[in-house]
């Protein structure tokens, strides 16, 4: 049963997402948050904190609020509003600024607690859902889904991958086959392995439509 800090953050991220259709709506924190309490009880870690960084993760990202993304202003407000210890505001804030994946500058978590979240989010984006979160980002930024001339970028920096403007199948390449080898827990790893072979399977039917095989 969630407490009545949890709750209140539920419905928190609820007023912030209501309007998104990117992806990022809170269906998809809450799936975020469902799976990091599984990955917390698995590996030990402090459920209070993994819950509030899975719920809080989204709520300064750079994508969606750039303006409050530096100093995470949301999640800060949010945790001072419930009266939560500066020592706890700055351990969720830490997680929370090493969740994001950053090309070949993304970071391991400094915390079990950190490495039960990212990995959660990460394997939101893969599999069935992921599939149908990334082709919901790409149109909501006008991307187009592929175009066989232009070719992924397989080695960015942090920068390079924010300022890239790719295809939706190139992000595939650039971001999504990339996680299984990054996850952190084994818990994770295992679920990331069925959901790339899915999304590998999917592709291949994608880029065969594409030319026309029937």
């Amino acid at each position: 049963m969630e407490s009545p800090m949890i709750h209140s953050a539920i419905e928190y991220v609820k007023t912030i997402f209501q309007t998104d259709y990117s992806g990022h709506d809170v269906s998809h924190t809450l799936r975020v948050y469902q799976t990091a309490c599984r990955l917390a009880e698995a590996e030990h870690a402090d459920l209070r904190i993994v819950q509030l960084a899975a719920l809080l993760h989204d709520v300064d990202d750079r994508k969606l609020s750039p303006e409050t993304h530096e100093h995470k202003d949301r999640a800060v407000s949010f945790m001072k509003s419930q009266n939560l210890s500066d020592d706890v505001i700055q351990q969720v804030c830490r997680i929370i600024s090493e969740v994001s994946y950053a090309g070949r500058d993304s970071v391991v978590p400094s915390s079990i607690e950190g490495k039960c979240v990212q990995d959660a989010d990460r394997l939101d984006a893969l599999g069935a859902i992921g599939i149908a979160r990334a082709f919901a980002y790409g149109g909501s930024r006008g991307r187009v889904m592929y175009d066989p001339e232009i070719k992924p970028d397989l080695d960015m920096s942090g920068e390079a991958y924010h300022r890239h403007i790719s295809t939706t199948v190139n992000h595939f390449y650039e971001k999504l086959f990339l996680l299984q080898d990054m996850m952190n827990t084994k818990t994770a790893r295992a679920i990331a392995e069925h959901r790339t072979q899915y999304m590998h399977g999917y592709l291949d039917e994608f880029l065969s439509e594409w030319e026309g095989i029937l």
